[in-house]
Order: structure tokens, then C-alpha cells, then sequence
């Protein structure tokens, strides 16, 4: 031992002989610091330096220039080893001349000198591969100070410097040359010559920081300072390194999954021909994997690709860990040293500073080890997110049915966040064991056999911690499910508002709303009341585990006196171990849950793709006969599904009502060819979330002119000139600004602009009116078109287009009926003549007329056409009318402020949260309720300072005849104390969350009522999308985190002032000191909170980029890979990651800065508490002290939490910000009036009379509707038609005032409707609209809303429109629960349902919206049968867009402009040849 070779050499050891005893008494450990200032640097050194040599062979940065740093540091290097060269010569100079030297004085000289050989050929070595910063040189050059430093205290203290000068003055010049070196070793050298990221405009500042700033974060200082002085913007985030770049990590990724996955599960992925008569079992549902979840092949490629940083991470936690041990060990020393007088102040100094430094290097380890997992965690969220988006883009058209949108980003924002989390709690399920154990073995160490009573009451607890736990996971699944019912309910509403307007059925929705609600709210109640509980076990634990180890090692054994060491290291000890027990479930808990999401993506990675093989896209100029070729094809929607297209020849042009539907995405055991380039029109249109001109380039090069001429061919060219910012406007999500007919016209141009050999069209007239369509059929699609010339395959139920076409092909069945010219087709009288028949017999034997007919895909599993939106969309009334009015859903002309913004673009706050947003909250919260929580904390925190105290007081109890004086009393108190801070606790944390709920459900029912009181307007400006995030993120954030976030900083802030007030009252000299903490303290929180709120802003928004890209990108696939587009795709999402991840970076080092920064001045008030303790030795009692110590070093984590919990708790006080945001908005007429003038039966006959009438849709917006003044009788059938934008929806809007007459009155039965409140009004009017709505829910619901009819009634009313049999075969018959919107019944079928909703309601006025325009003939002609006869004595008005279906009305409106152009019947304005007349020419009936 060190010891024992001091003491055998005394003066290489003592240097004053004469010295008394008691000095010489505690030279041993100045010498054991000197040996180990000896041996452990060089040891550092020689293990470590092979390996950093390693590294830094591998990630070379290039040469760094000879600067003058490097030239001072080599200097001061080889004068060091002149030195030691000069210490090893001088022993053998005297050795020499007869001298004896001990061994030491050659054996330390020779050692150094090699070292620090190796240390200058390690920092040459460091220039020359780009290394600025060395953490391994910063840490030798400090453990160098370490032996000239004692060396230099023991020659000075000898004062023997005139008998040997040379020694003294070599120590002190080597003291001064290593602390030079170290010095230099905190900056930082020049750049390389050729730095990798030259090119980056924003570099990140860590490649060119000191070690130090590494070390703390303060490299991120700049950011923080510049959020803290302005708003940032992009300009201000660094640019990402390669290594974070997401093209960098998804390929690495990708690789060595691609790598795993052929030993695997290739098969998956791989497409499988098979036999005809080959049939699979029916699809699985969503993501779930019948033989066992593949996760093997991505979990390897998990661990391949991020291996390296996780190991480093881990090897920092584990050396944080060893810290973290060593501080209880020190603060028994301390303490011990506290309770005996003899020892000097120096060792009490000595071992704060131990402490000091032990708590800094745990700090700096433990942030070092969140950082990397923070960094890993980012980037294994950009590689798996990448993954995925790769898949969606090659999932085969099974694969798509067994998956939604929703699912897909369900996927990205759960389960890959999920995954993410996860990494963090990995190392906890084996390092908490070790925890736990080095625990135990320390309260052995103090305590003796009491310490395993600490067993018995941890398991004691264990039985109560996972009843809570499983009762609370209960009913946190009862509240999810009601949420989820909450949220599919709500955007049922507010996608289908106009129709719930239209009928006055708020007040039902609103009820069925709030009475989920409140069973949500019953359940989060009982849920936070089970976590107050848990959480007072987890608090209250320590204590009950201090008391009964206290009490047995105590009243046991009399001769075990309680003393300072054994409470207070005791109590450190045990929240350690506390810690490690409330952990590790939770850590074993996230790793399920993670298991269950990684499962999920394994399986969702392992499904089926589309066939590579299935379509040969060839260039045109190879010499093949058929531009479009297709080999005996049979095309399925997946390989278990039945074909749904077969017996597809080899004659041109191919059949194709089921490829196009789906185009790659079908499979077929045949290839089709094609000769060029493709183009791709789906039936549902989809748009980007980008400007129009992106829309239409499709990432292809502009040319200006050929635009103008698509433009303007598509008919497009109105639209965009009446734009806010024409061809660069943005648009909305899934095109929410635009019509559907603007959507269809707009995907048209998309195709036109490519330039393409082949257009496949599918059916894209079908959402067009009559003349738009005709427009876009003679300028596109037709013989003289804009795509003459090229292959044109159209699906269509426009009837009188087909004597244009080259070629028709009838399908029937899944397969072709027949093929030819037009003229060939009806010279055989087959199948194509059937069709003609059927359609001229559901008009009326009228021809020429384009049938809008949907047409169900025989032998497709579901595969009935999906439908679209007509010319007028249902979020847009303008649309309803005008071209023009349809583009200014978006901002408005002379909204600057608006202009070019996308409709779905949510605002993103900016700036601190003010002061009148938390005072609504604790109104909501109620002002007695938050003071008397005030008081309930104060009354805990008091509780738990008396039991500190008393705790300090019963360990100096003097010690006689071997026992302590009132132990039993002692500890009675100890545990009332600790009885009162839990009630104290459980009352004051419940108090909390039920004030939370109180808010929360207060806050819900005003935004509910806010919204529901908003006029249609309102909806049409408003993105669902906003509208759907107040409803379901920003209350789900004022249910949990703000009321969580809320008891967070009250617990922290109020132990915060226990620690301070504990330290001051021990040490009244500490508040000097405390002062400048704070200082700093409120210095780093300022910085922090300010430029935090920002990052967690912009990294939301960022993200939600992402998503919705994803799901963008989903929906649109089958385009983008006809387009050949997926390269394009993948850099665009590749791009906002990039973005997301330079904000998401800055925050995650944030983060660290905080927490390193604060616990470091968290350690600086426990060197400041153990430092004035020790300078107040002789005044203060060990107990007192260990009270006063053991709070300071609960403060670390404190001081942090505290910032982070303000932090969040202010982040998350933006969602009460958006929640109240429609407070303030305009709000439509009363729903009724207590003094109504319409008195019922009104109205009697339905008469309706406008004078003067006019409207328009906003203020800022010219009359859609003016000077109208009619008269319509009562029991009149009455048409109105018009050009797009003639006024026509606009003026059944006015009459059920869902916008508000700018001008005149409207009558019915001499009654003003202004006067009459909205649902008294809306109730007497019924209509159809174009679009079947029906709502989740019961068939009975559906149809009966108010349930103000019998079952007998309703089954009546189905009887009528032929239903009656088709629900009573329904599983539950009336009670039959719809699918979303009725998702799972044909558009007829809905159609239907809506009529006999209808005819329940028994109005005598009736609007026919284009009621019939989505349906087939049959359907139609039931429709028009069941009006015929329940209706025959109302007042109807039938709005249309196609002529046929007004031609049996006694009066005809034609609208124009706004006004009524042309009245009366349709015989006598055919004859007048006006308007109405050239109508007809447009679609064939004249």
C-alpha cells in the first residue's frame, strides 16, 4: 500500500522531523493524493489513449494548420519533458557520486517522461486528423495538477527551499508549465483545411467549441441568448451535420434492413404469382401479424446502424452511476467529520470539495449520457419515419385496404415516438438491479441487520403500488375510449355542419357531445384521483422505510444510538433506492408498450408491395405495335382477394374500369406495357398541400406557356385569376379551399402539363357540371384537344361523349363484354345498347343527356366506386355558385395578410403566454378552490421541514450509558410528521387535479358552444383540420399536462424554499452565496423558458409538416408512381424532417444546457452549505448540519425541474390560448325566441315571397344573390337552374338562413323569417342535398334525430323508399350501427335514408338540392317515385345543374349573376330561346 511505502521512506513523506505528532497524524493522506497524482495520470493516459488513437484514425476531419495554439502547446510539452528529463538525470548524477536515492525519486521521473512523450505524439496526432477540442488531453492536464500541486503544499510547508533549491523551483515550474497546458487545453484550434461542412451556411457551433463548452452546453449559449432577444426564424437554427441528415440515416438503415430481411420474410415482399383457381384467406385487420411479429430483420438493423452511440451513452451513464454512489459515501465522512472535533478544517474542506467535484463529474456524465440519447433518439425517429414513407409509397393495393391514412400517421406520431422513448429506459432494466444492491450494501454498512426491514416494507408497498397502477390503466382505457367516441363524433360534426344547420339539430349533437363528455370527464377524474394516491406512496415511501428502520435499529438493540451519519446518509441512500423502485415498472411499462408499437412497424414494414413486374413502362421509340398491351390480364386488389378484372386480351386499346381504378396499384399474372411515358387522373382527385403551380408542374420544369394553355383548357383559368396570389397561392390540406369540381380540373391539369404518351382518365367529368364538363371534354380530352395525339383511356358515365371515342370497351361482371367503334356497338345490340336503353328509360326517354351514375366494380371485394363531391363542395358555399366565389374560401382579394397562405395552416404562437391566459384558467378553475390548494402545499411542505428538523434533532440527542434519551417519542413524532405531509400531499395534489378537471370540462363546454353558435361562414374559412385540434390535442392537453405540470412546479417550487430556508438556518453565512445562485438561476431560467416555448412551437408545426405529408403522400401514391415521382417524393419528405429535426436538435440541446448549468449551481449550493459548515464547526451541531447537506443535495434536480416545469406548464398554456381563441368570433341569430312570430302549425301552406332579397358570403365579397322579388305559391314545384355561380345554392342558403340577408326580406306564410329564431325556422323547411349524410350512430338515430317518432313510423317511412327489407336483414335492424358516414352502405342506399329521414319530418317546404345526381338510375327513379307522392301538396324547389330533372316542374327559375334572369315553365322557355334555351343546347336536350 501507498501508506506503508510512505512510512518507510519518512522524508520522501514528512519534511519537518521536528513536528508534533498530531500534525504527522494526517500526513498519510497528502501522501496517498501524491501517489495517486503519481500513478493515475500516466495509467489515464496509457489505457485510454490506444483507443482515442482508434477513433480518431476512423473519423478523421481533416488537417488542421500549425497554429500558434498548437505551437505553444508543443513549447510548453517539450520543455516539460526536458524536465522530467532533467528529474531522471538528477537521481543518477547523485546515485552516481555515491548518493543513495530512493526508488521512487528514478521510478515517478521515468514514468512522467514517457507519459508525457505519448501525450505530445497524441496531440500531434490530434492535428493532423481535425481534432480542435481534445476531451482526453483536458482531462489528463487536469489529473497532472494533481502531484505538482501536492508536491508543491508539502515543500512548501517544509520551508526547505535554501537546501534544496533545485527541487522546489522544478516542482514549481512543473506546477506552472501543467497548469499552462491545461489552460490551453480549454481553447479551441482553427478549422481545418478542408472542413467537411464548408459548404453549410449555418455550421453548428459544437465542431468548433472548447472542451468546457462541450462539456456544459454553453456552445448553444449564442441561440439562447438570440431566442431570448427576438422570435427566431430559420435562418437562425444550425444546418444539419450529414451524420443527422435524414438521407443519410434512412439509408443506412434501409441497408441493413434490406440486408436482414431476405433470410426472413422476402417472401412478403416479393411478388407471388398464382393459380386461377388460387384463393388466400380474407384480409387481416390493421397491422396485425398472424405468425408471430417479424421485428428480428429491423431490430438488427437497429442495432447495426445506432450501435456505436448507444454504447457510448451507456458507458457515460454507468461512470454517472459511480458518482452518484460516491457522494452518500462522502457525506458520511463528512458528517463524521462534523461529529468529531479533533480533525482540521482543511479535511472538512477537502472532502466538501470531494463532494463538490464528485456531483459535478455526476452531473456532467449523466447530461453527456442524455445528450447522445437524445441525439440517438432523433435520429433513429428520422430513420424509422423514413422507412415508412419509403413503404407507403410501394404498398400494394391489399396492403393499402388493410391500412388508412390515419393509421399510417397514427404509426408515425405514436408508434415510432413510442419507439423512440423507449431507448431512454433501456439501460434501467438492468442498471436499476445494480441500484438497488449498492443500496442495500450501504444501509448494511450503516444500519447492520435493521437494514433489511427496508426489504419487507419496499415489498410491502409493491402489492398497493400495482393495485393503484391496474386500476388506474382501467380507467385511463375507459377515459381513451370515450375520448376516441368523443372524436369521431365530433369531426362527424364538423364535416357534416352545414347539414346539422341546415336541420337545426345542434342542440341534439351538443347533448350527445357533452354526455360523452362527461363520462370522459368521470373516468380522468378517478384516474387522477388513483395517481394522487400512487404518487403519495412514491413520496411517502422513504419515509415509512426511514421510520421503521429508524425504530427497529433503535428500540431493538440498545446499544445502536441514532447519530447524524446514520439519519441523514440513511435518507440519501433511500431516495436513491426510491427512485430505483418507482423506476423500473415504469421503465418495464414504456418497454412493453414499445414492444407492442415496434411490432406494429415490423409488420407494417413486412407488407406486400406493389409488383415491379406488373407494369413495363417502355420508351416510345422501341418498335412495338400497341402503345398499350395487356397479356391475358387478370387484375386483383390483393393476391387473397377474387379478380375483380380478368380475360383481358392483347387487343388495343385495353379494358380498364378496374386497372384504371387503382392503375399500379392492381396485380396482375400478366404484364402490361406501355409505350412511354404514363399520366394518371384518379376518380377522387388529390392535390397537394403546395401552391397551384407546384400542383400542376408536378416537379417538373416550368414553362410558362403551356401552362397558360392547360390553364386555361382545364378551365382553370377564372379560378386562378380570382386567387389572392394567382398561380402561387397555396393550397389547403387535401385541398380544403378548393371545390371538388376546382380539385378534379386541377388534378386534370396536373396530368396534361406531363406531356404524357398515355392518359389513363378515370371518370374525371363525373364532378363537373355540365357545361364546365363539356368545356374540358373539347378543350382536353377530345379529338381536337389539348391531348390529340396521344393514347387517351377514359372511364366515364357521360353517355354522349362515347361517339367521340375511337374505341369503347363495355365491362360487365369483371370482364369485357364487348369492344368497338361506337357505330359497330350499336349495330350489335349488346350490352352497350342495354346500357342506353336503361339511362334513356330513367329520363324519360330523353337522349344525349350525360348520366352521372356511379357504377358498382363487380367481383371487387368492396370495391364499389368511391364517390366524389360535386362542383359545389359542402365546406364552401361560395363555391356552391361561382367559379370565381369558389377560389375565395381561401383568404380573401384584399386580405394581405392572408394572401397565398394555405387554408390549413394553423397559426403558430409567438412570444411569452400572457398574463390574462392563466387568470381565465384559474377562473375556470375557481378562485377558492386554487387558494385553499396554495394552503393545503404550504401545510405539506411545512410538515416535511419539521420532520427534517426533528429528524437532525433526534440525531443529536446525547448518547448515555450507550442509548439516546426519548427514542420512542423521538420516533412517534418522526412519524406523525410523515403522516401529516402525505395527507398534506394527497389532499393538496387531488385538490389540483380535480380543480383541472373543473377547468378543463368548463373550458370544453365554452368552446363547444362557441363553435356551435358560429355561422356557416365561420366553417367555410375555417380548415376542419384547426377546428378538429382545439377538440382533441389542445383539451387533451388541458385534461392531463396542464393540471400535472401545475402540481409539478408547485411540488418543486415549495421544496425549492425548504432547501433554501434549511441551508440559511444551519448556515445563516450561506446567503451570501445563495444571492449570486439565484441570480444565475433566474438568469438561465429567463433564457431557457423564453427561447424553449419557441423551439416546442416551431417543432410542433415542423412535425405536423411531416404527418401531413405522410398522409398526403399516402393518398395520392398511385399518382405518384404512375407519375414515376416516388425520387421526388422521398427528397421532399426527406426535406421537412431535415427542417423538423433543426429545430427539434437546438431544443433537445437546450434542454441539456438547463439541466447541466443548473445542476451545477445546484452542487455549488451544496459546496457553499458543506464550506460554511465547516467554517461553523465549532457553532453547529452534526445533526443540524446533516439536515442542512442532505437538502442541499436534493436541490440539484430540483433547480432544474422547477425551469422545466414553468417551461412546460407555459407551453402548454398555449392550448388554453387556441381553446378560447373563437370566444371573440361572430355568432349567428338566436336559435329561438321567446317571442317568436311564427306560431305553430306554421307554415300552414308554405307560400314564399322575397322582396327585394340579396345576400353575400363575407362582407369584404360582392352580392352573390340581389334585388330578388318573387312569389312562389303554396304546394308549387318550382325549378331553379343557372351557370355555375348564377346563385342558385346561394338562394336556399337564404331561405334557411344560413347566411343573412344583406338586403330585403324573405316571407313565408306572412311571416318575416328574420323574426323567427334559426331552429324554429330550419325545423319547417326540409332538404336533400346532393351529398347523403349520415352520422355515427344507429339506423334509428339517423332517422329519427329528436326521437319524435314511433318504431312503426319509421319502419313506414322505409317501407316507402323500398328499405324496409334490406334493414330488416341488417344485423340489430333499426339499431344497426353505421360505419363513420355510413361508410358501409352504397351511396343509393344513404340517398334513400336521407329521403326517409325526410319524409319523417313532414314539412311543407322542401329544397331538392341535385338530390339525385350521385345515384343510379334505379335509384333515381325510386327517389323521384316516393317525392312524387309524399310531397304532391308541398311547396318544393328543385335546385339543379342538370336540366332533366326540372323539366316536370310548374315553374322554372333561371338564375343569373344573381338575379332571376328567365321565369316560367319549361315548355314556354324553350320557345323564347333564351337563356334556359342555350342550357339545354349544353347538355343535349335541345
Amino acid at each position: 500500500r501507498a501508506f506503508s511505502h510512505c512510512k518507510q521512506t519518512p522524508d520522501a513523506c514528512v519534511w519537518n522531523q521536528t513536528e508534533p505528532e498530531s500534525a504527522a497524524y494526517h500526513l498519510p493522506s497528502l501522501c496517498f493524493l501524491r501517489t495517486l497524482g503519481v500513478w493515475v495520470p500516466p495509467l489515464y493516459l496509457w489505457v485510454l489513449g490506444p483507443i482515442y488513437l482508434l477513433y480518431i484514425h476512423r473519423h478523421d476531419k481533416g488537417y488542421l494548420r500549425m497554429s500558434p495554439l498548437f505551437k505553444v502547446k508543443m513549447v510548453l510539452g517539450f520543455s516539460l519533458i526536458l524536465l522530467y528529463t532533467f528529474n531522471v538525470a538528477m537521481p543518477l548524477w547523485r546515485i552516481q557520486q555515491g548518493t543513495p536515492q530512493a526508488p521512487e525519486f528514478l521510478i515517478h521521473p521515468t514514468v512522467w517522461l514517457t507519459t508525457m512523450s505519448f501525450a505530445m505524439f497524441l496531440v500531434h496526432m490530434e492535428r493532423q486528423k481535425g481534432v480542435r477540442a481534445s476531451g482526453l488531453m483536458f482531462g489528463y492536464w487536469l489529473l497532472c495538477c494533481v502531484l505538482p500541486g501536492t508536491s508543491a503544499i508539502q515543500q512548501a510547508s517544509t520551508g526547505s527551499f535554501r537546501s534544496e533549491p533545485l527541487r522546489h523551483l522544478a516542482t514549481y515550474l512543473c506546477l506552472s508549465l501543467v497548469v499552462a497546458e491545461f489552460v490551453l487545453s480549454c481553447l479551441v484550434d482553427q478549422p481545418p483545411f478542408f472542413p467537411e461542412n464548408s459548404q453549410l451556411p449555418n455550421p453548428c457551433p459544437e465542431a468548433g467549441a472548447s472542451f468546457p463548452s462541450k462539456a456544459m452546453f454553453w456552445w448553444a449559449s449564442r441561440l439562447l441568448w438570440r431566442g431570448y432577444k427576438k422570435l427566431l426564424g430559420p435562418k437562425d437554427f444550425w444546418s444539419l451535420e450529414r451524420e443527422n441528415s435524414s438521407e443519410e440515416l434512412v439509408s443506412q438503415l434501409d441497408r441493413e434492413w434490406r440486408r436482414n430481411l431476405p433470410t426472413c420474410f422476402s417472401e412478403l415482399l416479393v411478388f407471388k404469382n398464382k393459380g386461377p383457381n388460387d384463393v388466400g384467406p380474407p384480409e387481416t385487420e390493421t397491422f396485425l401479424w398472424q405468425e408471430g411479429p417479424p421485428r428480428g430483420p429491423l431490430l438488427m438493423a437497429i442495432w447495426r446502424v445506432f450501435r456505436s452511440t448507444f454504447l457510448l451513452a451507456t458507458f457515460s451513464l454507468v461512470i454517472s452511476d459511480i458518482f452518484r454512489f460516491t457522494v452518500p459515501k462522502l457525506l458520511s465522512l463528512f458528517l463524521e467529520f462534523m461529529g468529531n472535533p479533533e480533525p482540521p478544517a482543511w479535511e472538512g474542506l477537502l472532502l466538501a470539495l470531494l463532494m463538490f467535484l464528485s456531483a459535478c463529474l455526476q452531473t456532467l456524465f449523466e447530461q453527456q449520457h442524455m445528450y447522445r440519447i437524445k441525439v440517438l433518439q432523433m435520429r433513429l425517429r428520422t430513420a424509422v419515419t423514413g422507412l415508412v414513407y419509403r413503404k407507403v409509397l410501394a404498398l400494394s393495393s391489399g396492403s393499402r385496404r388493410s391500412s388508412a391514412a390515419g393509421d399510417v400517421v397514427n404509426l408515425v406520431s405514436v408508434d415510432v415516438q413510442r419507439l423512440v422513448e423507449s431507448v431512454l429506459y433501456l439501460n434501467s432494466l438492468w442498471l436499476l438491479f445494480f441500484w438497488i444492491a449498492i443500496c442495500f450494501v450501504y444501509l448494511w454498512q450503516l444500519l447492520g441487520p435493521s437494514a433489511l426491514t427496508a426489504i419487507v416494507v419496499f415489498l410491502s408497498l409493491l402489492p398497493l403500488n400495482f393495485f393503484i397502477t391496474k386500476r388506474r390503466s382501467q380507467h385511463q382505457e375507459e377515459q381513451m375510449r370515450q375520448k376516441a367516441s368523443r372524436a369521431r363524433l365530433t369531426s362527424s360534426i364538423l364535416r357534416t355542419v352545414r347539414t346539422i344547420k341546415s336541420h337545426g339539430w345542434e342542440e341534439a349533437f351538443l347533448e350527445r357531445v357533452l354526455h360523452i363528455r362527461s363520462q370522459e370527464l368521470s373516468a380522468l377524474r378517478t384516474s387522477n384521483l388513483l395517481f394522487s394516491v400512487s404518487l403519495v406512496s412514491f413520496q411517502v415511501s422513504t419515509f415509512l422505510v426511514a421510520l421503521v428502520v429508524f425504530a427497529v435499529h433503535t428500540l431493538v438493540a440498545e446499544e445502536n444510538a441514532m447519530d447524524a451519519e446514520k439519519a441523514f446518509v440513511t435518507l440519501t441512500v433511500l431516495s436513491i433506492l426510491n427512485k430505483a423502485q418507482a423506476f423500473l415498472p415504469f421503465s418495464a411499462h414504456c418497454i412493453v408498450q414499445a414492444r407492442v408499437s415496434f411490432d406494429r412497424l415490423a409488420t407494417f414494414l413486412c407488407l406486400e408491395e406493389v409488383d415491379p413486374r406488373g407494369l413495363d413502362s417502355s420508351r416510345s421509340g422501341t418498335q412495338e405495335k400497341n402503345c398499350i398491351a395487356v397479356h391475358n390480364g387478370t387484375f386483383a386488389w390483393s393476391q387473397e382477394s377474387l379478380p375483380c378484372l380478368h380475360r383481358a386480351g392483347a387487343v388495343p386499346p385495353p379494358p380498364l374500369v378496374g386497372f384504371l381504378q387503382c392503375q399500379t396499384r392492381l396485380y396482375g399474372r400478366r404484364g402490361v406495357t406501355f409505350q412511354g411515358p404514363v399520366a394518371y387522373v384518379p376518380q377522387e382527385a388529390w392535390v397537394q398541400n403546395t401552391s397551384v403551380v407546384e400542383n400542376v408542374c408536378f416537379r417538373q420544369e416550368l414553362d410558362l406557356l403551356w401552362l397558360q394553355r392547360v390553364l386555361e383548357a382545364c378551365a382553370l383559368e377564372p379560378d386562378v385569376d380570382s386567387f389572392p396570389a394567382g398561380v402561387h397561392t397555396l393550397i389547403g390540406e387535401q385541398g380544403m379551399n378548393l371545390s371538388g369540381g376546382q380539385k378534379q380540373r386541377l388534378s386534370l391539369a396536373r396530368a396534361v402539363y406531363r406531356k404524357a404518351a398515355v392518359y389513363l382518365l378515370d371518370d374525371p367529368l363525373a364532378a363537373l357540371d355540365a357545361h364546365v364538363s363539356q368545356h374540358v371534354f373539347n378543350q382536353v380530352i377530345g379529338p381536337s384537344g389539348l391531348l390529340q395525339g396521344t393514347t387517351r383511356i377514359l372511364v366515364t358515365h357521360a353517355l354522349h361523349v362515347l361517339p367521340q371515342a375511337d374505341q369503347i370497351v363495355v365491362l360487365a361482371d369483371g370482364a369485357v363484354a364487348e369492344m368497338g367503334s361506337y357505330q359497330e356497338l350499336l349495330s350489335r345490340k349488346g350490352a352497350l345498347v342495354s346500357l342506353l336503353d336503361g339511362t334513356r328509360q330513367s329520363r324519360g326517354g330523353r337522349e344525349g343527356e350525360p348520366a352521372a351514375c356511379t357504377d358498382d366494380l363487380g367481383g371487387c371485394p368492396g370495391g364499389g366506386r368511391s364517390e366524389l363531391r360535386s362542383e359545389r363542395s359542402i365546406e364552401s358555399a361560395p363555391a356552391r355558385d361561382s367559379t370565381t366565389s369558389e377560389a375565395q374560401t381561401g383568404p380573401p382579394v384584399d386580405d394581405p395578410e392572408g394572401a397565398g397562405q394555405p387554408a390549413g395552416e394553423d397559426s403558430v404562437r409567438h412570444g411569452r403566454v400572457k398574463a390574462t391566459t392563466y387568470l381565465s384558467y384559474l377562473r375556470a378553475v375557481g378562485m377558492p378552490l386554487w387558494v385553499y390548494t396554495l394552503f393545503l402545499f404550504f401545510c405539506q411542505q411545512v410538515a416535511s421541514f419539521c420532520q427534517g428538523y426533528w429528524l437532525s434533532l433526534w440525531a443529536d440527542d446525547p448518547v448515555v450509558g450507550g442509548q439516546q434519551m426519548h427514542t420512542a417519542l423521538r420516533g412517534w413524532v418522526f412519524g406523525l410528521l410523515g403522516c401529516l405531509q402525505a395527507m398534506g400531499l394527497f389532499a393538496s395534489t387531488a385538490a389540483v387535479f380535480l380543480g383541472g378537471v373543473r377547468a378543463s370540462g368548463l373550458l370544453y363546454r365554452r368552446l363547444l358552444w362557441d363553435v356551435a353558435r358560429s355561422p356557416i361562414g365561420f366553417f367555410e374559412r375555417t380548415p376542419v383540420g384547426n377546428l378538429l385540434n382545439r377538440f382533441s390535442k389542445e383539451t387533451d392537453t388541458v385534461d392531463v399536462d396542464i393540471p400535472d405540470k401545475m402540481r409539478s412546479l408547485l411540488i418543486y417550487a415549495f421544496g425549492l424554499l425548504e432547501v433554501g430556508l434549511a441551508v440559511t438556518m444551519a448556515t445563516p453565512l450561506a446567503i451570501m452565496a445563495i444571492l449570486p445562485l439565484m441570480f444565475l438561476y433566474a438568469v438561465f431560467q429567463s433564457l431557457y423558458v423564453a427561447t424553449s416555448c419557441q423551439l416546442r412551437r416551431l417543432e410542433s408545426a415542423s412535425y405536423s409538416s411531416v404527418c401531413s405529408h405522410m398522409a398526403e403522400s399516402f393518398q395520392g401514391s398511385a399518382v405518384v408512381r404512375a407519375f414515376r415521382a416516388q425520387g421526388l417524393f422521398v427528397a421532399r419528405h426527406s426535406a421537412l424532417v431535415d427542417e423538423n429535426q433543426r429545430v427539434s436538435f437546438p431544443r433537445l440541446v437546450a434542454d441539456r444546457w438547463l439541466a447541466t448549468n443548473l445542476e451545477l449551481l445546484g452542487n455549488g449550493l451544496v459546496f457553499v452549505a458543506t464550506t460554511c459548515a465547516v467554517l461553523s464547526k465549532a457553532h453547529l451541531s452534526a445533526g443540524l448540519v446533516g439536515f442542512s447537506v442532505s437538502a442541499a443535495l436534493q436541490v440539484t434536480q430540483t433547480l432544474q425541474w422547477v425551469v422545466r416545469s414553468w417551461t412546460d406548464l407555459e407551453s402548454s398554456m398555449v392550448a388554453v390560448e387556441r381553446v378560447r381563441d373563437y370566444a371573440c368570433t361572430p355568432k349567428e341569430a338566436p336559435w329561438s325566441l321567446s317571442t317568436c312570430a311564427a306560431r305553430p302549425p306554421w307554415p300552414r301552406g308554405g307560400q314564399i315571397e322575397f322582396q327585394g332579397f340579396g345576400l353575400r358570403h363575407r362582407p369584404e365579397l360582392p352580392l352573390a344573390v340581389q334585388g330578388m322579388t318573387l312569389k312562389i305559391h303554396a304546394g308549387e314545384k318550382v325549378g331553379i337552374v343557372g351557370r355555375t355561380g348564377a346563385g342558385k345554392s346561394s338562394l336556399a342558403g337564404g331561405l334557411l338562413r344560413l347566411q343573412e340577408a344583406a338586403e330585403g326580406s324573405v316571407w313565408i306564410d306572412g311571416v318575416p323569417i328574420a323574426h323567427v329564431g334559426l331552429h324554429t325556422l330550419r325545423s319547417r323547411i326540409t332538404i336533400i342535398p346532393q351529398d347523403p349524410i349520415l352520422f355515427p350512430g344507429s339506423l334509428r338515430m339517423n332517422l329519427d334525430l329528436l326521437q319524435e317518432h314511433t318504431d312503426e313510423a319509421v319502419w313506414a317511412a322505409l317501407e316507402t323508399v323500398q328499405l324496409k327489407a334490406f334493414v330488416a336483414s341488417l344485423p340489430g335492424q333499426l339499431q344497426y350501427e353505421c360505419a363513420g358516414q355510413g361508410d358501409d352502405l352504397s351511396v343509393g342506399q344513404k340517398q334513400l335514408l336521407c329521403l326517409a329521414r325526410a319524409l319523417l319530418r313532414k314539412t311543407q317546404i322542401l329544397i331538392l338540392d341535385e338530390a339525385t345526381a350521385s345515384v343510379d338510375p334505379g335509384t333515381e327513379l325510386q327517389i323521384q317515385a316516393a317525392l312524387g307522392r309524399w310531397f304532391a301538396r308541398c311547396t318544393v324547389l328543385v335546385i339543379a345543374h342538370r336540366l332533366r330533372t326540372v323539366v316536370d316542374c310548374t315553374r322554372v327559375l333561371v338564375m343569373d349573376k344573381g338575379q332571376v334572369a328567365e321565369s316560367g315553365s319549361p315548355a314556354q322557355l324553350l320557345t323564347q330561346k333564351g337563356l334556359f334555351y342555350r342550357l339545354a343546347q349544353e347538355s343535349g336536350l335541345a
